[in-house]
């Protein structure tokens, strides 16, 4: 079956108790999947994965020994993800911290050139050059700042203090972008 016909029948599935057969399926596919990614890809989903059935169930900020502040740039699990959205592990800023909940926007390492000579304030990314805790240039995906349950942040890294011009850029360009 398809997924979207799982989701219509959910109830008939788990009245008749024929969940098995949703398991069976999903294995299969997750398998067959596996198969096709590289070894890159596979170590990421993996590693995702074991931190999501070891943080599943954590209450927000458990994740981390570390207290998290606006401007933390954190390593994150950002879980699986679609084409063209971030997944699996990479850093984020923290913008927002509300009810065990924080509002990151993801940050890379992999820049290319273009980006130097794209940037402007249509781009979904912004260029923010080098951070003292990080050892690469870096930039943020802007249009992938989203909500996460603080269990997901692994560590700490870097810090941007939230009244200095880049980090009140970084806030600018988000609300310009969900404007």
């Amino acid at each position: 079956m398809e997924p979207k016909e799982w989701m219509m029948n959910k109830h008939i599935v788990l009245k008749n108790e024929k969940i098995e057969i949703l398991k069976q399926q999903a294995e299969k596919e997750e398998k067959e999947l596996l198969d096709t990614l590289s070894n890159q890809e596979v170590y990421d989903y993996m590693v995702s994965k074991l931190n999501y059935c070891r943080r599943k169930n954590m209450n927000p900020g458990q994740g981390t020994n570390v207290d998290i502040r606006c401007g933390d740039i954190c390593y994150i699990d950002f879980g699986l993800s679609y084409l063209y959205e971030i997944g699996y592990l990479h850093f984020g800023l923290i913008l927002s911290i509300q009810k065990g909940k924080a509002f990151v926007v993801p940050i890379t390492g992999s820049i290319t050139k273009a980006l130097y000579k794209k940037e402007n304030k249509k781009s979904h990314m912004m260029l923010l050059g080098k951070i003292e805790g990080l050892s690469k240039v870096s930039a943020c995906y802007l249009n992938d700042a989203k909500w996460i349950n603080s269990s997901r942040i692994i560590d700490v890294k870097a810090h941007i203090p939230v009244d200095k011009p880049l980090f009140l850029a970084i806030k600018q360009r988000i609300h310009e972008g969900i404007g």
